[in-house]
């Protein structure tokens, strides 16, 4: 009998320092998977058209994944909090393993798509439940570590990601790309199952699950992302599609407001938009994503079709903030134990929004190093900002609130980025189109020039769409600042350990 209470008090400790290593291990393993999985695919998609077809419907390979990823995250962190981060991490993993294999057994272009869907089902749990966990492992003082680590994952992610895509493609077949995660992530589900134990808490209320709220909010944001993904792309802005989904979407939006306000455990509570620390996190890491759209969509074609780059030389050119980022992040703990989470991230975003501000300002067409130099300086900013904000906000709320307070950050995130690529997309098109009497957009004129079609008066207009792009970026980022100088707390309310 003492012998089974001392494996029950053993099971019910949290990770100690041994044990903590190798979950940390898992938790970067399971944020490789996700991080990956982002870039990966898009080298591949020449190869994966050409053996199943349906071109016309490619760009869903992504759309669905993000659609799937971003609408999930509310749900996985209300369930962290309500039974633990590590029933909830073991399902995501096995979904997303689950949507690997389905993917890498696809026979037909619609297929691939349903299961990059199921994929993104298990990624939402990967990317709430990760940085949750990062948070409960680590004191404050010690969270910048952690989070420094799982930005470097990101970072390298991003830089490894589409070549290893295309070595797979051309060597081997473009199915590996999916197979490949098969055995990093069992690696690091044996690791979460092994060596993660929570706390025993006690049963409370709080396992009921707002069920009907999770669908309802599944519904709304699924159409009005897909209104947003596919307006100006697969149809006009204005035609009856566009306007259907977007009268549908808010709709959903009053089905949610009045399902919520009864349930008694919400997925999206209240106190999210309530609080001020955290609503002006969400508000400012949203304005972050719409920012972010600028460089990471937009910069390739510049520096192809203005600068004249090859392809993997304009990857360069966007991959160095990958660089400066994680040094940067590392770094602001230094920071912010001066001048507190708010100053330090306002001072981030205002450097940015400068950086930003200066790109339409670059020499036309001016050589590599230049776009490079300030994608540089952008990633330092950036990472001066954002994981202030996240470290900071994840010590304001306690252990039974931190999943759904993390995956509302990351959620308005997600939502940002997608309402970027709407918004910047169609501020692109519109420049070209007043530049050069209504021809085309930027993916057509794009084309054009690859195939050394297109006059110098078609590069100079792309130089000035991406400008313009660069210019409201600069504009998100100052609109970031606004909201952190007039909403967030001077001092966050920082709970103790």
């Amino acid at each position: 009998m003492g012998s089974t209470n001392s494996a029950a008090r053993e099971a019910a400790r949290p990770a100690t320092a041994g044990r903590r290593g190798a979950v940390v291990a898992a938790l970067m393993l399971s944020m490789a998977l996700a991080a990956l999985d982002a870039t990966i695919v898009s080298t591949a998609v020449p190869q994966i058209v050409g053996d199943l077809g349906g071109f016309s419907v490619f760009s869903w390979l992504f759309s669905g994944y993000l659609l799937a990823v971003t609408v999930t995250l509310p749900l996985y962190g209300k369930l962290s909090d309500t039974f633990g981060r590590k029933p909830v991490l073991i399902a995501g993993s096995v979904v997303f393993l689950l949507g690997s294999l389905l993917c890498a057994l696809a026979w037909n272009m619609g297929a691939l798509i349903a299961f990059r869907i199921v994929q993104g089902l298990g990624g939402g749990a990967l990317q709430g439940t990760v940085q949750t966990l990062a948070a409960d492992l680590y004191p404050l003082k010690d969270r910048p570590k952690i989070q420094s680590k799982l930005s470097t994952v990101w970072a390298v992610s991003a830089v490894a990601g589409p070549g290893i895509g295309g070595v797979l493609a051309a060597y081997a077949d473009w199915r590996w790309i999916f197979l490949i995660n098969l055995p990093i992530g069992a690696v690091a589900l044996w690791l979460i199952v092994r060596h993660l134990h929570e706390p025993e808490r006690e049963a409370t209320a709080h396992g009921r699950v707002d069920w009907a709220g999770a669908l309802a909010v599944f519904a709304c944001g699924g159409v009005l992302l897909t209104a947003l993904v596919q307006g100006g792309v697969a149809w006009p802005w204005l035609s009856a599609p566009s306007l259907a989904l977007f009268g549908a979407g808010l709709a959903l939006v009053a089905v949610v407001v009045l399902v919520e306000r009864r349930a008694a455990e919400p997925i999206i509570p209240g106190w999210v938009w309530r609080r001020r620390t955290i609503a002006a996190v969400n508000l400012a890491l949203g304005a972050l994503g719409l920012l972010m759209v600028a460089p990471s969509v937009f910069l390739p074609t510049y520096a192809q079709s203005v600068l004249g780059l090859a392809p993997v030389a304009a990857g360069f050119v966007l991959s160095v903030w990958t660089l400066s980022w994680p040094v940067s992040a590392a770094l602001s703990q230094h920071v912010y134990r001066r001048i507190g989470f708010r100053n330090t991230a306002m001072l981030g975003i205002g450097t940015a929004s400068l950086i930003l501000f200066a790109f339409p300002f670059l020499p036309y067409p001016g050589q590599a190093w230049q776009p490079a130099l300030l994608m540089l300086l952008l990633g330092a900013a950036l990472g001066l900002f954002q994981l202030p904000l996240i470290v900071g906000v994840q010590s304001t709320v306690g252990w039974a609130e931190r999943g759904t307070t993390t995956a509302s950050v990351l959620f308005c995130r997600q939502t940002g980025q997608t309402i970027g690529a709407a918004v910047f997309g169609a501020v692109a098109n519109g420049v070209l189109a007043a530049r050069l009497g209504g021809a085309g957009d930027l993916d057509s004129v794009t084309r054009a020039l690859d195939s050394g079609s297109a006059p110098e008066a078609t590069r100079r207009a792309i130089a000035d769409a991406v400008h313009a792009v660069y210019l409201g970026a600069a504009g998100a980022a100052a609109l970031a600042f606004l909201v952190l100088l007039f909403l967030a707390p001077r001092k966050f309310p920082v709970l103790k350990d």
